[in-house]
C-alpha cells in the first residue's frame, strides 16, 4: 500500500482557521436553487474526500456506487491480515535471533568446558583422597560437567526454536508480501474507478438532475414547518440588542457562527486520519493535536456568543418566575461575579499569553523583545520574511510532541476570548440597566 507522509505545516493549520470557515460561510449562507439540482461542485467535493467509498455515485443516486464498498472493504481485511504477519514476522525473528545468539553463547562455553574438563579429572585424580583440595577439585569437575550438559540442552532447545521459527519467519514474510500486494492492487483499482469517475462526472450530474422529479405541490402542514425552519434559522438575531450595546452582540454573534464551522474542519481531519491509519498505514502525528488546539480555542472565543444567546448552565427556580425588570435587578446584583471572572480570565490569559511569547526556548526578533532584550523599535526593524518561514526559528512556547506547533496562538486566543466576554458582559450590564431605569 502507498503511503501518505504528510505533515500539515504550521502556517497551514493557523491559515485554515481563518480561511476554510470564511469559505464555509460563505457556502452556507448563499441563496438556495428554487428546485432542487445536484451540484458538480459539492460532486467534485464528495469524490475527493470519500472517493474511495463511492460516496460521489451515492450522492447522485448512482448504484455502483456501492461496488467501491466491497473492494474498500477487501483493503481492510488486507491490511488487518497484512498486520497480523507483520506482527508474527517480528515476534520469530525475535526467536530466530534469540536462538542464534543462544546457539554463539552457549557453543563457546560448551567448547570451552570440554576443554577444560580432562585437566580438571586429572587434577582430581592427583590430589590426596579425603583431603580439602579433592572436595574443590571434585566441585570443579562437577561445574564443568553441569556446564557441559545444561549447554548442551540449551544448544539443543535453540536448533528445535530454530528449525520452528526460520519456516514461520519465511511464512509470515510470503504472507506479508502477499496482503500488501492485494491491499495496494485494490487500492489502485479504485483509484481508477475514482479516475474514470472524475471524468464522467460532469455527465453524471447532469443525467441525474434530468431525472429529479418535479416537486410536489406543500401541504400547510409543510408550508409552516418550513416556515419554522426559517425562524429558528434567524433565531439568534433576537438575542441582538439596539443601540451602541448592539454593536457588541452583532461581534460576539458573529464570533460565534464563525467558530462554529471549525466543527466542519475536524470532521475532514479525523476523515484524513482514519484514512491514513487504517488505509494508508500512515497515522499522523498532528491531526489530534491540531484538533485538541482547535476546540480549545473554538470554547475560548464562544464563550461571548453563548453569554449573548443565554446558553450558559444555570439553576433558575426562583429567576424564572421573575418579570424581565426584575430579572435585570437580579442581573445586576450578580453581575459582580461575572466581572471577576472575566477581569480575570482576561488577566490571567494575557500573562499565560505574553510568557509563551517570552520563553527561553524562543529565538525570534518578537521572543527577544518579550524577554526585554530588544527595544520595540529594534524588533519591529529585526521583522522580516524569514521569521516567519525559517523553520528553525521559534515563536516562543512549542508543544512537545513530533510537531512542535507553536502554542502561543492559542494563548493569545484566550485573550481574545476574554475580551470579547467581557464586553459581552459589559452589553448585558447596560441593557440591564436600562429595563430597571425604564420605568413602562
Amino acid at each position: 500500500m502507498p503511503h501518505l507522509d504528510f505533515t500539515l505545516p504550521h502556517w497551514a493549520y493557523w491559515v485554515g482557521l481563518i480561511v476554510f470557515p470564511i469559505v464555509a460561510a460563505a457556502l452556507a449562507r448563499r441563496p438556495k436553487p428554487k428546485e432542487r439540482r445536484y451540484s458538480l461542485v459539492l460532486g467534485y467535493f464528495i469524490l475527493i474526500t470519500g472517493g474511495i467509498l463511492g460516496l460521489h455515485r451515492l450522492y447522485l443516486k448512482s448504484l455502483l456506487g456501492l461496488v467501491y464498498i466491497p473492494v474498500f472493504i477487501c483493503i481492510l481485511f488486507a491490511n488487518a491480515q497484512g498486520q497480523d504477519a507483520r506482527s508474527t514476522v517480528s515476534d520469530m525473528s525475535n526467536l530466530v535471533r534469540q536462538a542464534e545468539r543462544t546457539l554463539s553463547r552457549e557453543g563457546d562455553r560448551v567448547t570451552a568446558a570440554e576443554a577444560d574438563l580432562p585437566a580438571l579429572r586429572a587434577e582430581l585424580a592427583e590430589v590426596e583422597e579425603g583431603s580439602i583440595r579433592e572436595r574443590r577439585a571434585q566441585r570443579n569437575v562437577d561445574r564443568a560437567e553441569q556446564r557441559i550438559e545444561q549447554g548442551r540442552e540449551r544448544l539443543a532447545e535453540a536448533e528445535a526454536g530454530l528449525e520452528t521459527a526460520r519456516p514461520a519467519v519465511e511464512k509470515a514474510v510470503a504472507d506479508l508480501n502477499f496482503w500488501a500486494d492485494f491491499a495496494k492492487y485494490a487500492f489502485w483499482v479504485l483509484m481508477a474507478g475514482v479516475v474514470i469517475d472524475a471524468v464522467l462526472l460532469p455527465g453524471l450530474v447532469r443525467r441525474a438532475n434530468a431525472q429529479i422529479p418535479p416537486e410536489p405541490e406543500l401541504t400547510e402542514v409543510e408550508k409552516a414547518l418550513k416556515k419554522m425552519e426559517a425562524e429558528e434559522r434567524q433565531e439568534d438575531s433576537r438575542f441582538v440588542s439596539t443601540g451602541w450595546t448592539g454593536k457588541i452582540d452583532q461581534l460576539s454573534l458573529f464570533c460565534g457562527e464563525f467558530v462554529s464551522y471549525w466543527a466542519v474542519i475536524a470532521v475532514i481531519v479525523y476523515y484524513f486520519e482514519v484514512m491514513g491509519r487504517y488505509v494508508f498505514n500512515s497515522p499522523t502525528n498532528w491531526a489530534h493535536e491540531a484538533m485538541y488546539l482547535m476546540f480549545g480555542m473554538q470554547y475560548l472565543i464562544a464563550g461571548a456568543y453563548a453569554a449573548l444567546t443565554e446558553a450558559h448552565v444555570r439553576v433558575d427556580i426562583f429567576y424564572a418566575p421573575l418579570s424581565r425588570r426584575r430579572k435585570a435587578v437580579v442581573d445586576l446584583l450578580t453581575s459582580v461575579f461575572f466581572f471577576i471572572f472575566a477581569a480575570t480570565l482576561l488577566g490571567t490569559s494575557y500573562i499565560f499569553a505574553f510568557d509563551a511569547i517570552a520563553v527561553p526556548s524562543g529565538n525570534s526578533v518578537i521572543s527577544d523583545w518579550a524577554r526585554g532584550e530588544l527595544s520595540f523599535g529594534e524588533m519591529v526593524a529585526g521583522l522580516n520574511l524569514g521569521q516567519w518561514t525559517d523553520p528553525s526559528i521559534r515563536w516562543g512556547e512549542i508543544s512537545f510532541n513530533e510537531w512542535e506547533v507553536p502554542l502561543w496562538p492559542m494563548k493569545w486566543v484566550m485573550v481574545v476570548g476574554g475580551l470579547l466576554l467581557l464586553l459581552q458582559g459589559i452589553s448585558k450590564f447596560a441593557q440591564d440597566l436600562r429595563r430597571v431605569m425604564d420605568k413602562a
